[in-house]
């Protein structure tokens, strides 16, 4: 059972104080609680996503976010009722009340499973030319392309790992045995990578088809030109506690207007904009997908992940977003490379 002060705040504390909790303790929950300590909700990181979803500002009191009613256990309770409650109710951490129902811990799922490690699949689509990064991609593929003195490909499999991943598989075509001769099989690292080959591109689904892995559980898609520290196993309980065939990970993406803008009836002037500013969700190149999803694919066709989840909609199964807000870079030009070069060296990606 985890001490429980560093993750508590009160309802009138900001949401932007439960993100910096979220992003920093291994809990992954903030516990709020009254000034006699009673608990009052609890703030995970779906409740921060599905917040800002609402448009929920940061400078917002936790209370417009949090859980007024979480499941909780009681100091009584033994390891195996906590856990065979955990794994049924899908809950990754319980705040633990004493008798008199006031907070004193918090047990989480992995410290009863004392294991990192989960068995879903992670995909790295690595087969990328890279045009917009020549001529270093001349020599190298994409995802080979050093950031902070090392490979991004490297950088995004030591992040899977760290995140309990152990089966990864990469797609290769441009140049693809040199990432194969500098991964290997992954023994050395702990990991077990495969490879699937396209002989010609397939696009950001159309590979998937080569699979050969019976695949059970949802499993994680990303680029192999992203870089980002979003937390993978916080996208596997957003999946689970909001099932759909598709999640598809979105960033917020601001557009200013370098001018005025005139909104008009006929000839008459309703108003007047000066640079007005617009935000949209863009699509964050990380997806995670349940294995029907595959069904969807025809082997060897070039398939692109927005088409794919085009044609999951129509046939009426849900698709879901789940927004990042965690660092995030998209490595395709050399502007996005140097920016990613400096996040990387001070600390920030």
């Amino acid at each position: 059972m985890q001490n429980v002060d560093p993750i508590i705040l009160k309802p009138s504390d900001k949401i932007e104080e439960a993100v910096a909790i979220l992003d920093s303790h291994p809990a992954r929950i903030v516990l709020v609680v009254s000034d006699e300590r009673k608990l009052l909700g609890t703030v995970t990181d779906g409740d921060i996503r599905r917040g800002i979803l609402s448009r929920i500002p940061f400078e917002s009191s936790v209370s417009a976010v949090m859980n007024s009613a979480p499941t909780t256990a009681s100091i009584l309770d033994d390891k195996e009722r906590l856990l065979s409650m955990m794994v049924d109710k899908v809950l990754r951490h319980v705040p633990i009340l004493d008798q008199q129902g006031n907070l004193v811990g918090v047990e989480t799922l992995d410290d009863l499973l004392h294991s990192k490690k989960i068995p879903n699949i992670a995909v790295i689509m690595a087969g990328g030319r890279g045009k917009r990064l020549r001529p270093i991609t001349d020599s190298i593929p994409k995802p080979m392309v050093p950031v902070g003195g090392k490979p991004m490909l490297e950088i995004i499999i030591d992040r899977l790992a760290s995140e309990g991943f152990v089966n990864i598989v990469i797609s290769l075509n441009y140049k693809g045995e040199m990432i194969k001769d500098y991964f290997g099989d992954g023994s050395t690292r702990g990991l077990n990578i495969e490879y699937v080959e396209e002989n010609a591109p397939l696009g950001t689904a159309g590979a998937l088809s080569l699979i050969n892995n019976d695949i059970n559980e949802p499993f994680l898609v990303m680029n192999g030109d992203v870089l980002t520290q979003v937390n993978t196993r916080n996208l596997l309980d957003f999946h689970h506690a909001h099932p759909c065939m598709a999640t598809m990970c979105v960033r917020e993406h601001s557009y200013e207007v370098p001018f005025g803008v005139v909104n008009v009836e006929g000839h008459k002037i309703l108003k007047v904009e000066e640079k007005p500013t617009s935000k949209y969700l863009v699509n964050a190149g990380i997806y995670l997908l349940d294995p029907k999803a595959l069904n969807f694919i025809e082997k060897n066709n070039y398939l692109d992940m927005p088409t794919l989840f085009e044609n999951i909609r129509k046939e009426d199964f849900p698709t879901h977003v789940f927004p990042i807000m965690e660092a995030w870079r998209d490595v395709g030009r050399p502007d996005d490379l140097a920016l990613a070069n400096e996040e990387y060296l001070d600390g920030s990606m």
